[in-house]
């Protein structure tokens, strides 16, 4: 009788215990966890407490400081991605932890390279003793100098850049005066008319046309002169009228680059006056700035700069260098129409690195059509012997007429006709 008590009582206990394992400890190794302890960082000194965990947490476990009992998960998620920190506007992206980073490209469009020849990955940055979780997105294409933008259609006509770009504006008192964006990009070559396929491959000698005249008292109506222009020839508008920048606009979206037409003071002033705003040997130079930027300030959407008259103010080097500067500084090349034999300009350009170029020949010098044809021969003859030719004409309806039936002769000349800038570009590459 003994004996089975003894091995009645054995048999309890092994229930209990059996039930008590399973009542505190359900599930097994495979299955999920009972509970998750997690680390709090310490808190500084008074700082607030972290708030209390619900009653239930611990299950009436007492844990020492600085731990508590989260609740088991169920799924293991990705962690959320990061978004790359401010500063880079639109190329910045979300990124995940471990995506691999690539540099922003380089000139060119090409990856950076590292100090191994390999791209200059986040790995790089961290061998440097930094590596920050940023992505950078391809940056917007921006135009280099030798390629402005446009938009060509199917039928190959050339949309010239809209006006006014983003970051070439800056406010003054005046109105809008052209600079150079905070990325590099410049007026001389964001609102230039790029070159067509054909123009960019052809040979060497290539002449140019620049029609001035536009935007300044008695000039003819913008109609009879734009109308049946080519495309690749420029043109000048002064600063005077009304509605100059829809002109202005609508010249560009006919295909023409436009130049701005400064008056400067000519020998027989005030005999021969320019206009307002004309700039002075006579005046101090914070003067014939302002005026300059009273000029600039008419509309948006140039080149550059180019004279009206001006042959005592361009002999004059005192008062032609910080004009010169100043188009510079902007971003604006410079064309002189040959106003005088003695000009400063060349020097003054040399010195500044601005983008400088003297027209060779005056297209309508003579009285007669055959006079303007003589011309013409003379500016194929010079880019034929240069590479390069610029010539120059006022705006008259017969002028342009004439100009318009010789560059359709060009092709079977082996010359082709281009802008203004390439012109230039072409010449400073020469």
């Amino acid at each position: 009788m003994k004996a089975l008590a003894i091995a009645a009582g054995i048999v309890f206990w092994t229930l209990v215990l059996s039930v008590a394992v399973l009542l505190f400890l359900p599930g097994s190794d495979e299955g999920d966890p009972v509970a998750t302890v997690a680390i709090q960082p310490a808190q500084p000194d008074g700082a607030p407490a972290p708030a209390a965990a619900p009653p239930n947490a611990t299950r009436g476990v007492d844990l020492p400081p600085g731990f508590s009992v989260a609740p088991p998960t169920t799924t293991s998620q990705p962690p959320p991605p990061m978004l790359a920190p401010p500063g880079q506007g639109t190329n910045m992206v979300p990124v995940t932890p471990g995506q691999l980073m690539m540099p922003p490209p380089g000139p060119g469009g090409l990856l950076q390279k590292g100090p191994d020849g390999a791209p200059a990955t986040e790995a790089h940055a961290a061998n440097e003793g930094a590596a920050p979780q940023v992505a950078i997105a391809p940056p917007a294409t921006v135009p280099s100098a030798a390629m402005p933008p446009a938009i060509v259609d199917a039928t190959g006509k050339i949309t010239l850049a809209a006006v006014p770009a983003p970051g070439l504006v800056e406010k003054s008192k005046y109105g809008p005066l052209p600079k150079i964006a905070a990325d590099g990009r410049r007026p001389a070559e964001i609102y230039a008319r790029p070159l067509s396929k054909a123009q960019a491959t052809a040979g060497p000698a290539r002449v140019a046309v620049l029609i001035s005249g536009l935007g300044v008292p008695g000039a003819p109506p913008d109609g009879d002169v734009i109308k049946g222009l080519p495309p690749p020839v420029s043109v000048a508008y002064g600063a005077y009228g009304r509605g100059l920048q829809e002109r202005v606009t609508k010249a560009r979206a006919d295909g023409h680059e436009v130049l701005l037409a400064i008056p400067l003071e000519p020998n027989d002033y005030p005999a021969k006056d320019p206009g307002p705003h004309t700039l002075l040997t006579t005046l101090p130079t914070d003067e014939n700035i302002k005026r300059l930027h009273w000029l600039m300030s008419r509309y948006t959407g140039y080149v550059g700069v180019t004279n009206h008259m001006g042959a005592k103010f361009e002999a004059t080097k005192g008062s032609l260098q910080p004009v010169l500067a100043e188009l510079k500084k902007r971003g604006l090349l410079y064309l002189d129409k040959g106003s005088v034999g003695s000009s400063a300009g060349l020097e003054i350009a040399n010195g500044l690195g601005l983008d400088y170029a003297v027209t060779q020949v005056q297209l309508d010098a003579g009285n007669s059509s055959a006079d303007m044809a003589k011309a013409l021969a003379e500016l194929e003859a010079t880019a034929k012997e240069k590479g390069t030719a610029i010539g120059v004409a006022n705006a008259a309806p017969a002028t342009v007429k004439q100009i318009a039936e010789w560059a359709g002769s060009l092709k079977s000349k082996g010359l082709v006709l281009v802008p203004v800038s390439a012109a230039m570009r072409a010449q400073r590459q020469s």
